[in-house]
């Protein structure tokens, strides 16, 4: 038996995993994406556990390459949409992201900036990073896109004198102070570790 929910969490990652991992506690497996659809097939309760991560900034070999290295370690993954764009012939630019990734069409990583990593649930936290050099770059990798939106939209905001753009800028700091945040924490824990 098959489940259909629509649902839209943006760039809200944790948000996302919680709630398949929510799903999966209910006994339903993801086995199809959409934009907004999350197609479920009936499980064992907690037989599986998700995580999902940002890979907009790869390249579509890049992010190709990884999809197939997490999967030759066992895992099922599924690529998501982070944006909802129902348009024909998007274009998008990431100054943030990798040689290779800078313009994302639908032909590479548009609308593929998300991948929803399956495992079969052994009772461990789920965590594709786990060293901290590698928590501290993933975090880098979320906060860019933020703090780029962040300098952009202050720039203009000075430049137009535009209060909707200041605005646009201060929420546009929020994710970029809690991914720095972030960061700042798994450095801590690094040099905590190392003594």
């Amino acid at each position: 038996m098959s489940k259909k929910c629509y649902r839209f969490f943006g760039g809200l990652l944790n948000a996302q995993a919680n709630w398949l991992n929510q799903m999966s506690q209910k006994g339903y497996r993801l086995v199809r994406t959409g934009r907004m659809l999350y197609e479920f097939e009936k499980c064992n309760p907690d037989e599986v556990t998700y995580c999902v991560e940002f890979i907009g900034e790869k390249s579509k070999d890049n992010a190709t390459d990884y999809a197939n290295f997490l999967e030759d370690m066992g895992y099922k993954v599924f690529f998501k949409n982070i944006n909802l764009n129902y348009s024909v012939g998007k274009v998008r630019l990431r100054p943030w992201a990798e040689m290779g990734g800078y313009i994302a069409t639908n032909a590479t990583t548009f609308n593929r900036e998300l991948l929803i990593v399956e495992k079969a649930n052994d009772g461990k936290p789920f965590e594709l990073h786990t060293s901290y050099a590698d928590k501290e770059k993933y975090y880098r990798t979320l906060r860019n896109p933020w703090l780029f939106l962040l300098l952009l939209f202050a720039l203009f905001a000075i430049i137009k004198h535009s209060i909707a753009l200041g605005i646009f800028s201060l929420v546009s700091a929020i994710p970029s102070i809690l991914y720095q945040l972030q960061i700042i924490n798994v450095r801590q824990k690094a040099k905590t570790w190392e003594k």
